[in-house]
């Protein structure tokens, strides 16, 4: 059974740009309500060596439905070639919650 109730989460390199990301989000109501998580110490792959670099974790509260608008949207505002954009099932919480969560994203 498909999750209903998503976290699409993202990394950026400013604290400035998670902000950016978060509210434009949030005002296309792609999302319900996202967290910026940071710094945090990424450690990954790039252009044939190992990378170590500081970025911001943007955890963005979302309806299943509106995660492909949701990715689509992030990948157009960020300004990473290959920005992490990760969707995780919620498998359970707060009914009312949930309930606001899709009512935020219509």
């Amino acid at each position: 059974m498909p999750a209903e109730h998503v976290v699409v989460a993202s990394t950026t390199d400013s604290e400035s740009e998670a902000r950016s990301l978060a509210a434009g989000a949030i005002e296309a109501r792609l999302g319900a309500c996202a967290q910026i998580v940071g710094p945090v110490t990424s450690v990954f792959h790039w252009e044939g060596a190992v990378q170590t670099e500081h970025e911001w974790r943007v955890e963005i509260k979302t309806a299943a439905d509106r995660v492909p608008a949701l990715t689509a949207h992030l990948q157009a505002a960020h300004s990473y070639d290959v920005p992490e954009i990760i969707a995780m099932p919620i498998e359970g919480g707060s009914a009312a919650y949930l309930s606001w969560l899709v009512d935020e994203t219509r």
